[in-house]
């Protein structure tokens, strides 16, 4: 029985480690991510991409639209977020996290309101 205990304990330990959880985002999460996803001196997303209802959109990246089809992996979008030159050295997109413009929460909650789009 124990032994039973033990490698049940081990195997929900190696799942948890491995897959990443997100909480359901709150519409409060959600308007936080559109402004700083539209904010012009935070994520300044606005001056690339067109998206939603912005307005003076830019055209130098891909337009944001349908975002969770395009990535359904959280993780892999939130990298190219917080360092597009990863995956792309030669892309104008700010490195957002490397170089400290966006924390990871604030990354986040970008992300939280890109799916809704």
């Amino acid at each position: 029985m124990r032994k039973g205990l033990i490698s049940v304990c081990l195997t929900t330990l190696a799942l948890s480690a491995t897959a990443p959880v997100f909480a359901e985002p709150t519409q409060a999460d959600i308007d936080r991510g559109k402004e700083l996803a539209y904010s012009r001196k935070d994520g300044n997303c606005l001056a690339c991409h067109k998206m939603d209802d912005g307005k003076l959109t830019g055209n130098i990246g891909p337009e944001l639209a349908d975002m969770k089809a395009r990535f359904p992996d959280r993780e892999m979008l939130f990298k190219r977020i917080w360092d597009e030159t990863q995956f792309n050295p030669m892309t104008v997109m700010p490195p957002f996290g490397r170089h400290m413009i966006l924390s990871k929460q604030e990354i986040n909650r970008i992300i939280d309101y890109l799916y809704t789009l």
